[in-house]
């Protein structure tokens, strides 16, 4: 009889305190304001979710990472509506916890993970896309980590810049204000160019490069043209070259490590296919590095 009680006793005990930990995190809601580990927590509006989402052009083929990931509503709402897989790193167990449910009653657990990590020790190298909302001073120790992945990587963030780097776009909704930046590809150095059969191709490139900003001139032997607009967006780089018999060349090239392809189109229309590699080793793009004017703008922006 004694045994019989104990087992039931320990029954009812099991199922009490299972039953107070199951209403315990269904209970758990954020507070907005709350302190976290390098910044406070406030929801990002679905406005500006969904306005993050179409400035990326997130497409079902991305990998989409939240850098801080709160309640989770950036991944969920990339995997609901767009078919992207989507990951949030988050250092709260609360908020990794809460975002896990919230997959699972929107229906897809199976395309979000939700990770407790520190942002600045995981490798989220394999995303396409990143969002975050961030302090400045935090997006400055982010810039070096994100100038390592694949050229073409969408970073957005809400509200806050990273220093001076210029964005690629800027946008907002009636509550915030939202930051695209393209990762560069390294163009900088000196390239040497193979056109075959178009005599008016450069022999020689030389750029200079400093974040997505990009110069530079032209050799026809000891003739020089200067880049004129050039535009680096990703890994695609494209500007207008005058060419040794004084007419013009439009260039579309697309850069693979010390390698470039593409074509120089004619004033007539001709397009012509050409290549270019790089003649020396790439040194690294210039203006990675937060400057110490940029960290002490960064650090009065809440003060």
């Amino acid at each position: 009889m004694d045994m019989l009680l104990r087992g039931i006793a320990t029954l009812c005990l099991a199922l009490a305190t299972g039953a107070a930990s199951a209403q315990a995190d269904k209970a758990y809601e954020p507070r907005r304001g709350q302190q976290g580990k390098d910044v406070i927590w406030i929801a990002t509006p679905d406005a500006a979710v969904d306005r993050m989402l179409q400035m990326a052009e997130l497409q079902p083929a991305d990998r989409l990472v939240d850098l801080g990931s709160g309640d989770g509503k950036i991944p969920i709402t990339a995997a609901r509506n767009h078919g992207t897989r989507a990951s949030g790193l988050e250092y709260n167990p609360d908020l990794v916890a809460l975002s896990q449910r919230r997959a699972a009653e929107a229906g897809v657990a199976d395309k979000v993970e939700f990770t407790r990590a520190d942002i600045f020790v995981s490798d989220f190298s394999q995303a396409s896309v990143v969002t975050m909302y961030l302090l400045p001073e935090l997006n400055l120790r982010l810039r070096p980590i994100l100038f390592r992945m694949a050229p073409g990587t969408r970073v957005v963030s809400h509200s806050f810049t990273m220093g001076d780097w210029t964005p690629d776009e800027i946008s907002g909704t009636d509550t915030a204000t939202l930051y695209l930046w393209r990762i560069p590809a390294n163009v900088a150095g000196h390239w040497q160019v193979d056109a075959p059969g178009l005599a008016k191709a450069p022999g020689r490139l030389q750029l200079r490069q400093r974040r997505q900003v990009v110069e530079g001139e032209a050799s026809y032997g000891k003739l020089l043209s200067s880049a004129q607009q050039p535009v680096l967006a990703g890994d695609r780089l494209s500007f207008g070259l005058r060419d040794s018999d004084g007419g013009m060349l439009a260039v579309q090239a697309r850069v693979e490590g010390d390698r470039m392809h593409g074509t120089l189109k004619t004033a007539t229309g001709e397009a012509w296919r050409f290549e270019a590699r790089r003649s020396e080793p790439a040194g690294p793009i210039a203006g990675v590095a937060a400057s110490q004017s940029e960290i002490d703008a960064a650090a009065r922006v809440l003060n």
